[in-house]
C-alpha cells in the first residue's frame, strides 16, 4: 500500500479520497502518537484552515479526532498555512494542523501537520500516525477528554509577527494584491496597509467554492492587468493558503520565484544576513539564477525538488534564505514553513528602501528559456541510467557550454521521466529537449 503521508501531508479528493472519517483518524492517531512520546502532559494542538467548503466538514472531524484521544484544541479558523505555523510556537502547542490543499482546485483538500515549534513533522513520526489509524485502545472519557477553544485574536498575533519582522515601510507604494479568495484573503490587505502600502485587493472574496479559481498564484493574468489599470508600483500573487508569492512589476511582466530570490539574496548579502554567502534553491531554479549569483558572489546550493528538501538543507547548513521557483520561500530566522506574506513584505521592502522599481531590482537576475518535456517510459530507473540517455545529455551539455543546462528527472509518482532544458533562445532549448526526448522514448 502506497504512504498516506506524501511530501506536503495528505492530500486528496474532499470526501472522496480525503474523507472525514480518515480525517478523524488521522487527528486521533497524532494525538495519541504525541501523547506517547512525551506524557507530561495532555497534548495541544492549534487546528485552521482555508476557507474551501471541505474545510468546515473535515475542521470539525479533526478536532473531534484529536479531542476524543485526549489533545486540548485552540481552533483558529481560516488562516495561512504559515500562521498555523507561527502559531503552533507562540501558543505553545504540541502540534499544528492546517486543512488546505494549497494551489489545488477547490474540490480537493488535504492535512498538514507541523510538529511543535511549527516545524515540519519528521518522517518518522508520520509512520507512526500511519500505524496507527487503526484506532486501536482505549479512549479516554470524563475529564480526560479534549477540550476545544477558539482563539479570536489568532490573525492578530501573526499579523503582528508579520510587521516585526518587516525592515523597511511599504510608503509610497501603490500595489495590488491577487489573494486567490483564499487563506490571504483577510490576511493579505491588512498586513500590507498596516506595513503602509496603498492597496487594491482582487481576488479578496472567498465564498468556499471560488479559491484559486483562475486567480492566484496559478493564473497571473488578473494581476498583471490590475497593475497596469492601477497604475501600482507592483503586484502580489498568492495561491490557496498563502505559502506562496509571485510578483509582477509596474508593466505587469512577471517577476517568479527565482527572481525574487535573487532580489533578496542579494539585500541580504548588502546588509549581512546571507549566512555563509549562500543562497539554496531546488534544481528546477532556472540558470539564470546560478549565473546572476555567480556574478555577484553568493553561493548556490541545489536540492531535490520539494520544500522538504530545501528545508532540510536549511537546518543542516544553518542558511538564511531559500526556496523554489513556484514563490515558495523561507527565511528560517523568521518562519518554518515557507510564508507568502513575509516574501511579498520582504520583497516591497526592499522596493520601497532602495527607491528603484521592482522591474530594475529583478533585472539582476535573467530568465532563460526552459523548455520542459514529460516521456512516458515502461521502466524510468532503467531509461534515466542507461548508456545512450547519459551520452545523449552529455553531447547536449558539451554544446550548451555555460550558456545551458540539462536536467533529467524521475516522476516521483509516475512512469515519466521529464527532460528540462535551458539555452540562450527558446529554439534551441526546444530543438535540444526533442532531441533528448527522442532518445529518452527510443530506450524505453
Amino acid at each position: 500500500m502506497a504512504r498516506l503521508f506524501g511530501t506536503d501531508g495528505v492530500r486528496g479528493l474532499a470526501n472522496g479520497d480525503l474523507t472525514p472519517e480518515l480525517a478523524l483518524s488521522v487527528a486521533a492517531s497524532a494525538a495519541r502518537v504525541l501523547a506517547a512520546h512525551d506524557r507530561s502532559h495532555r497534548p495541544v494542538a492549534v487546528v485552521g484552515r482555508d476557507p474551501r467548503a471541505s474545510g468546515e466538514m473535515l475542521e470539525a472531524a479533526v478536532v473531534a479526532g484529536l479531542a476524543s484521544a485526549g489533545a486540548d484544541v485552540l481552533r483558529v479558523g481560516v488562516q495561512p498555512t504559515p500562521a498555523v505555523a507561527h502559531l503552533v510556537g507562540a501558543l505553545d502547542a504540541d502540534l499544528g494542523v492546517m486543512i488546505s490543499a494549497s494551489h489545488n482546485p477547490m474540490p480537493d483538500n488535504g492535512i498538514k501537520l507541523f510538529a511543535a515549534g511549527g516545524h515540519k513533522l519528521p518522517d518518522g513520526i508520520e509512520d507512526e500516525i500511519e500505524a496507527g489509524l487503526s484506532g486501536n485502545g482505549s479512549r479516554p472519557t470524563g475529564a480526560g477528554i479534549g477540550r476545544v477553544t477558539d482563539v479570536p485574536d489568532a490573525l492578530d498575533r501573526y499579523t503582528q509577527h508579520l510587521l516585526d519582522s518587516l525592515p523597511h515601510p511599504l510608503t509610497g507604494l501603490r500595489i495590488v494584491v491577487d489573494c486567490a479568495n483564499g487563506a490571504a484573503s483577510f490576511a493579505a490587505p491588512e498586513v500590507y496597509r498596516k506595513a503602509g502600502a496603498e492597496v487594491v485587493a482582487i481576488s479578496a472574496e472567498p465564498d468556499g467554492i471560488n479559491i484559486n479559481e483562475d486567480c492566484g498564484s496559478t493564473h497571473m493574468d488578473k494581476l498583471q492587468a490590475a497593475v497596469r489599470e492601477h497604475g501600482a508600483d507592483l503586484g502580489i500573487a498568492h495561491d490557496g493558503d498563502a505559502d506562496r508569492c509571485l510578483a509582477v512589476d509596474a508593466s505587469g511582466e512577471l517577476v517568479d520565484g527565482d527572481q525574487i530570490m535573487a532580489v533578496l539574496a542579494l539585500a541580504m548579502a548588502e546588509a549581512g544576513e546571507l549566512t555563509h554567502g549562500t543562497l539554496v534553491a531546488t534544481v528546477m531554479s532556472n540558470l539564470g539564477l546560478h549565473l546572476a549569483m555567480r556574478e555577484h558572489g553568493v553561493q548556490l546550493r541545489t536540492t531535490a525538488v520539494g520544500d522538504r528538501y530545501v528545508l532540510e538543507e536549511l537546518r543542516a547548513g544553518g542558511f538564511a534564505l531559500g526556496g523554489e521557483q513556484s514563490g515558495h520561500v523561507v527565511f528560517p530566522a523568521l518562519a518554518t514553513t515557507g510564508d507568502g506574506l513575509l516574501t511579498a513584505l520582504r520583497l516591497m521592502s526592499r522596493v520601497a528602501a532602495t527607491g528603484k522599481p521592482l522591474a530594475d531590482l529583478a533585472s539582476v537576475m535573467r530568465r532563460l528559456p526552459q523548455v520542459l518535456i514529460n516521456v512516458r517510459v515502461a521502466d524510468k530507473a532503467a531509461v534515466v541510467n542507461s548508456d545512450a540517455v547519459r551520452d545523449a545529455v552529455q553531447a547536449v551539455e558539451t554544446e550548451l557550454g555555460e550558456q545551458g543546462r540539462v536536467l533529467l528527472r524521475q516522476s516521483g509518482t509516475e512512469q515519466l521521466v521529464r527532460v528540462m532544458v535551458e539555452a540562450p533562445t527558446h529554439d534551441v532549448a526546444q530543438t535540444a529537449a526533442d532531441r533528448l526526448a527522442g532518445v529518452v522514448s527510443s530506450v524505453s
